[in-house]
């Protein structure tokens, strides 16, 4: 398991991309058009991304060799948000911890992105 974002969704990704660039002095790492940009921040190896959503919960995202053992063996330890589901290049889930942070989990098990 690794944490490799935080996930920070925003109603408007110019201007946050701006605060966290010029302020917090992120660099850009990759971008997936207009709604999704993931920021290096100085000192960390873990990215921010920012991605356009006004629906999602900001919170915790983790890589993990199978959502579905995870799922299988770990889930009674948290809330779960959403079941693992199938996605470009393998499986995520989302849940929240006994505090109410939210952790969603992502594997590249299937290796098929787009």
């Amino acid at each position: 398991m690794k944490l490799e974002f935080l996930y920070v969704p925003t109603t408007d990704v110019t201007a946050s991309l701006g605060v966290y660039r010029d302020l917090f002095g992120a660099t850009e790492i990759w971008r997936e058009g207009e709604s999704t940009v993931a920021l290096g921040m100085p000192g960390t190896d873990v990215q921010v991304m920012l991605d356009r959503d006004d629906q999602a919960a900001a919170g915790l995202l983790f890589t993990v060799d199978s959502v579905t053992d995870f799922h299988a063996s770990q889930a009674e330890a948290l809330a779960v948000v959403s079941e693992p589901s199938e996605i470009p290049g393998g499986f995520m889930a989302t849940y929240r911890d006994a505090g109410g942070t939210t952790i969603y989990l992502l594997d590249q098990s299937t290796g098929e992105v787009g």
